[in-house]
């Protein structure tokens, strides 16, 4: 692809063209990603949202792509930066927000967390076919109790007997569990009071999954309900270089970055919805995009996203140099996920009526936006990490 090509390629929303960043191949496979959510993933988004369900059928095609697995040695395809996985997780939410959750959850948490705590043997074992779409994986912390305080108030437990451990509690939000193959939970250590992975797979005695109904946010991402009854989990299922919250916490910071590029494409799905939609609807007589109100809504909206974009090339430049923190992250995405809500706001108030109707470009985002606003560290969590990297002093209780 040439650099002429490249340019032409430029999303309407890369402002100030942060795309030029990535090489001459990652742009190639950012190209052939964006031919698959358009031709793909678009056409067919908003009834599965409406619907509820997910386009399991579309996962041999993440496979095909090499959207699954880009920094682990097992499953890599050719050499990537943070900035252009980070620019996938933009691409893909700013077609379906469900659908980047799906490979975040696959890709980022459960991957990661085995590409961080697993072993060579359970590296070669699942990451292979993880990356192929071939085995589905689910990331099991949070908990019907324990939210924001799940580094001190996870209340799963599993207790050790002999080379088997017995796991019991509840989680709730995992996303993909209700038709995972595997899912990582995480659990308190009976023994020394320390949270540790176990990788349970699907038909495991006394684990069951049940779908979360009625959701108005991601509808399409199968959130699951977990109760864990005497699941028993063997020590070679354990993540034996997982000793503690700490070592969970450097998976979070890994995908930490990524969710906030993935709020930055749900403004960006929306704020493209809203220019073609001021382009096409007239009011008194003209295109309501000749209207000055209507243009300033645009502005602020394109200004929150440039800002997001600049602040999340640089978390990810950090993180390829090794030198990202928990408050690089934090910031970022407490940063973008607020300026998302405000762009997402701003674009259905500018369509009206109109906003609150799916056929119509922004009603899915801004519902999506709220879920996206939540995880991964609310705001107010991620403030505070970035509030004890200023003064020092650890405000969290």
């Amino acid at each position: 692809m040439t650099q002429t090509d490249v340019t032409h390629a430029l999303l309407t929303s890369d402002f100030y063209s942060f795309q030029d960043l990535l090489t001459p191949v990652e742009n190639e496979h950012v190209m052939e990603i964006r031919e698959f959510l358009e031709s793909e993933v678009r056409p067919i988004a908003d009834d599965y949202w409406d619907r509820a369900e997910f386009p399991v059928h579309l996962i041999p095609r993440v496979g095909e792509l090499g959207l699954l697995g880009p920094m682990w040695p097992e499953t890599v395809r050719f050499e990537n930066s943070a900035v252009y996985r980070g620019w996938v997780a933009l691409e893909l939410s700013r077609v379906d927000a469900g659908f980047s959750t799906f490979i975040g959850v696959q890709n980022g948490l459960t991957m990661g967390a085995i590409g961080v705590g697993g072993s060579p043997e359970q590296r070669a074992e699942l990451l292979p076919p993880m990356s192929r779409g071939e085995l589905v994986g689910a990331f099991g912390l949070t908990e019907p109790l324990s939210g924001s305080d799940t580094a001190r108030g996870l209340r799963t437990t599993a207790h050790r007997t002999g080379d088997t451990w017995v796991l019991n509690g509840a989680k709730r939000w995992i996303g993909n569990a209700t038709f995972a193959d595997l899912t990582v939970i995480w659990a308190r250590d009976t023994a020394d009071d320390q949270v540790k992975g176990f990788i349970v797979r699907r038909g495991t005695p006394g684990f069951t999954a049940t779908k979360i109904e009625r959701k108005q946010a991601l509808r399409s991402v199968q959130n699951a309900d977990i109760l864990l009854d005497g699941v028993e989990v063997s020590e070679a299922d354990r993540l034996p270089n997982i000793h503690s919250f700490r070592d969970v916490a450097t998976v979070l910071r890994l995908t930490r970055a990524e969710v906030a590029w993935q709020a930055v494409g749900v403004a960006v799905g929306a704020y493209e919805a809203t220019v073609k939609y001021t382009l096409e609807r007239e009011q008194f007589g003209k295109p309501i995009a000749s209207f000055q109100l209507v243009q300033d809504r645009l502005a602020r909206c394109l200004g929150n996203i440039t800002a997001s974009i600049a602040l999340c090339v640089r978390a990810s430049q950090l993180g390829d140099q090794d030198r990202q923190g928990d408050q690089h992250s934090a910031l970022a995405k407490a940063y973008t996920t607020t300026a998302m809500r405000e762009t997402v706001a701003l674009c259905r108030e500018t369509l009206g009526g109109n906003g609150i109707q799916l056929d119509h470009g922004v009603a899915r985002y801004m519902a999506d936006a709220e879920a996206v606003y939540s995880f991964e560290g609310t705001k107010d969590m991620n403030h505070l990490i970035v509030g004890r990297a200023i003064t020092g002093i650890a405000a969290f209780v």
